[in-house]
């Protein structure tokens, strides 16, 4: 059976129709994002020429040129990209849970600010304390979160940051 190792033909089509999402969810980015992403010249261009595309036919017929680009393009870097400016990859995942924890555990706990800084040492640890005390002024006068989520991104731009080391 020599078509054993040959892929249906629904399989092929299911496999093209993803190819065709993921270069239509290439249009849905920024010009700047659409430079970041590592990709040939001529998708690069496709993708921002259906930007421009106002037709609806005519930007149905370009998504489909797209995918038709898409099929000689490997698509692992380009959804791994997608993925983590969607926060879906498991690594920005993490990162995010890791800074949620950190932000509980120096609300609950003064002593954890040595924690931190231990395990951070690059952290500022003037501009931690304040947005620690703001944010437990804030919630115990019933604001709204504002130094809450500026701690988290503090915490979280930390924990991303290229170590020194």
């Amino acid at each position: 059976m020599e078509h054993a190792d040959k892929p249906s033909k629904t399989h092929r089509k299911k496999e093209m129709h993803a190819l065709q999402a993921l270069g239509a969810s290439l249009v849905d980015l920024t010009p700047a994002q659409i430079a970041a992403i590592d990709m040939p010249e001529p998708l690069r261009e496709a993708v921002l020429e259906a930007k421009r595309i106002t037709s609806h036919e005519g930007r149905r017929r370009q998504l489909q040129y797209i995918g038709r680009l898409m099929r000689e393009v490997d698509p692992t870097p380009i959804r791994a990209k997608l993925d983590e400016w969607s926060g879906q990859s498991h690594a920005a995942t993490a990162t995010m849970h890791a800074a949620e924890r950190w932000r509980e555990r120096l609300l609950d706990d003064d002593g954890e600010v040595t924690a931190f800084a231990a395990d951070y040492p690059g952290s500022d640890l003037q501009r931690l304390r304040t947005l620690i005390r703001n944010a437990r002024a804030e919630r115990s006068a019933g604001k709204p979160p504002r130094a809450f989520r500026e701690l988290f991104r503090e915490i979280r731009d930390v924990l991303t940051a290229p170590s020194a080391e």
